[in-house]
């Protein structure tokens, strides 16, 4: 890996260094689809640990909280001192989670290991998406969905292995997917040491060419900022009601097995990892504000007939929902390092951790209300979040500094 790029000169050529994109891509692949087992074996622990609505809702913010909150924090330090070998350090936190939820038979041990799942994301995200701006070669946008791909790919197929293994072979079954840890620990050892040799002077020649870009007023700056973390909060609110409740809205509305619920869940993970290798790209070529405009409010008519929609067209509407929801993801992570060039890490610890946040927020708010207001409501609330992507006519150019 350490052989595929040169330290760069300042009058070479941009390269995109496609080994390194794609190993953390995988190693992306293997850190979701781990995290995402958790939410994929909700059905089961709720039978099992007698757990209500509410409870579930809690079991996400735990592991969300713990991610959300020190992803901004492990980033602002990074952009002051990196850590290469946190890549694979953090890889133990995840490994440990899953250990502690093979075994765990009480409510708050569950909160434990979802909680270490939160912490193990929480050095992966912003530390990964770094190396993969090293990496980019100025196709930022490309590099973006081919890193994030990895990751919806791995949120896909937790559902899969879920129902393929951890519904067959019971709660124990976590503990093999642990040593995937392992494995995710060798390959980032090696982009640690590409990220040491290599990828610092990468960074440091691209955040001298952000530099000669005009320099947006602190206060525009901070406004773009605050109209894409509001973008977050309708994107991942709305994916917490398909991510935390799909199962039971479908098992509860049209009385469909629990693994027929998860292979129509696995269906909607895959359409949102599609949706992001295109988002990148096309924001590259046609501008992130068009790919912001069209995927926020582009779900909107979809969301809004979901609700009303019988077993045949559920399938296809949850598709669109997300593909069209997923290519805005990487285009605001772009969008945001460049109105705030020089912190990287900062800015994507802080919509990693933010987008943690409020999925998790979202799922113990919407518990709550299916708790009390029955699981339908709750997709007939959330069908008006893709609105919020009006904010986008606020948007600043950060390439004309205004």
């Amino acid at each position: 890996m350490s052989t595929s790029a040169a330290a760069p000169r300042s009058d070479a050529p941009e390269i995109t260094v496609f080994s390194v994109i794609l190993a953390i891509s995988f190693c992306h692949l293997l850190n979701d689809m781990m995290q995402s087992l958790l939410p994929a074996i909700y059905p089961n622990l709720k039978t099992e640990l007698h757990l209500s609505f509410s409870q579930i809702g809690l079991v996400t913010l735990a592991y969300q909280i713990t991610a959300s909150i020190l992803q901004p924090l492990v980033g602002f330090y990074a952009d002051k001192r990196p850590t290469p070998n946190a890549l694979p350090g953090g890889t133990l936190f995840s490994l440990a989670g899953l250990m502690i939820l093979s075994a765990a038979h009480t409510y708050w041990l569950l909160l434990v290991g979802a909680s270490m799942l939160g912490m193990g994301s929480s050095v992966f995200h912003p530390e990964s998406s770094r190396v993969a701006r090293m990496a980019a070669g100025g196709r930022h946008g490309l590099a973006q969905s081919l890193f994030q791909v990895g990751g919806n790919a791995g949120q896909a197929l937790g559902p899969l292995a879920a129902a393929l293994v951890v519904v067959r072979f019971g709660q124990s079954s976590l503990a093999f997917f642990a040593l995937l840890a392992l494995l995710s620990c060798a390959i980032l050892w090696n982009v640690g040491q590409w990220y040491k040799n290599h990828g610092l002077a990468l960074i440091v020649s691209g955040q001298k060419k952000s530099m000669a870009m005009p320099a947006l007023p602190r206060k525009k700056a901070l406004g773009g900022i605050a109209v894409l973390l509001a973008m977050i909060f309708s994107k991942y609110v709305y994916l917490a009601s398909l991510t935390s409740y799909f199962t039971f809205y479908l098992i509860h509305r049209f009385g469909v097995s629990v693994e027929t619920a998860q292979f129509h869940l696995f269906a909607f993970l895959a359409a949102v990892a599609v949706g992001t290798v295109v988002g990148g790209p096309l924001g590259d070529k046609f501008g992130r504000k068009y790919v912001i405009w069209f995927s926020i409010l582009g779900a909107l008519p979809f969301t809004l007939l979901l609700p009303h929609a019988n077993l045949f067209w559920t399938g296809p509407l949850t598709v669109a929902i997300g593909l069209i929801l997923a290519s805005a993801f990487p285009a605001i992570v772009v969008f945001a390092q460049e109105l705030v060039p020089g912190k990287i890490g900062m800015i994507s610890g802080l919509f990693f951790g933010f987008s943690f946040g409020m999925g998790g927020l979202g799922a113990a708010v919407l518990g709550a209300v299916a708790d009390r207001a029955g699981i339908e409501t709750v997709y007939a609330i959330c069908a008006y979040l893709p609105a919020i992507g009006l904010l986008a006519v606020l948007l600043p150019d950060p390439k004309k500094g205004n």
